[in-house]
């Protein structure tokens, strides 16, 4: 099998990410979608929007979100707006709340654990996506990069919800009483995965920002500090690739702080999500790493 291309770039910054995104094979056209996490308000580890402002304008991209499943001030569109502006997203781009009115089903082909993901009825004005990914720790899925950015970031709230309870309900309300078996969540959102993946027609690149790498996920509104000192940029058209190599690279790193977020992350057996996600057949964990100045 023909190993999928991952580039790396050790320079964190607005030219490193452009010279990235055009060292891979596909380039975005028609409506670009750009998937970022806004961040909880408090949290200071998201993306920054001096970071990712070139890149986004450069294709004309609009940022697109959904609204959170648990308390706090993103889990309605009036709070999420506020959000988003404190933030300062909407200085450098259009922004979108897919589930601003709506959602919608979309198929799920092989899950055992979900047959339909539902995410936010405005993904169907898109014709392709920039997964741009903030690569971390979860205290929930071990670790958050490319797979938990398409498969939570872009369920509405009703679909975080059928994705956390691997299927049991979509019901906000009594989301926490009918959380499920970790690995059942996990291959919940590889199956999610997949289903945006072929919605999409597979018109989707991945990037993985490495900084600011906590244990903690940008949803928290008090996320631990970084444990690591930044990494680099990962991009691929492959997401399971993508997130393979981020991965890798923490574990490869000589940076001590990594002990804390490896810990969480086998804890929580996050690697779960990279194995079904390449069982569903949207990728490959088999990859050549290649290094750009």
């Amino acid at each position: 099998m023909e190993k999928s291309k991952v580039y790396f770039i050790k320079e964190i910054s607005p030219e490193s990410l452009i010279k990235i995104y055009e060292k891979l094979e596909k380039q975005l056209t028609g409506n670009i979608a750009v998937k970022i996490s806004t961040g909880e308000p408090g949290g200071k580890n998201f993306l920054s929007p001096n970071l990712i402002k070139d890149l986004v304008q450069k294709l004309d991209g609009t940022i697109i979100e959904c609204n959170t499943a648990y308390e706090g001030r993103r889990n309605t569109s009036e709070k999420h707006w506020e959000a988003i502006k404190e933030h300062g997203f909407l200085d450098i781009a259009k922004v979108d709340i897919l589930d601003e009115y709506e959602d919608m089903i979309i198929p799920v082909t092989n899950g055992k654990h979900i047959k339909e993901n539902i995410v936010g009825k405005n993904l169907e004005k898109y014709d392709s996506i920039l997964m741009l990914s903030h690569f971390k720790g979860h205290q929930m899925g071990g670790f958050g990069g490319a797979l938990k950015n398409m498969s939570i970031g872009i369920a509405s709230t009703r679909g975080k919800t059928w994705i956390h309870t691997a299927g049991k309900t979509n019901n906000p309300d009594i989301i926490w009483q009918n959380t499920a078996p970790q690995n059942d969540f996990l291959e919940s959102m590889a199956e999610a995965d997949e289903s945006v993946v072929r919605y999409m027609n597979e018109n989707i690149v991945y990037i993985n920002v490495l900084n600011n790498i906590s244990i903690d996920c940008d949803c928290n509104s008090n996320p631990e500090a970084p444990c690591m000192h930044n990494i680099g940029i990962t991009a691929s058209i492959d997401p399971v690739a993508c997130d393979q190599a981020s991965l890798d690279l923490i574990y490869n790193s000589e940076d001590t702080g990594k002990e804390r977020l490896i810990k969480r992350i086998e804890n929580l057996n996050g690697i779960r999500i990279i194995e079904h996600a390449e069982n569903l057949g949207i990728g490959s964990r088999n990859y050549e790493l290649i290094n750009i100045d």
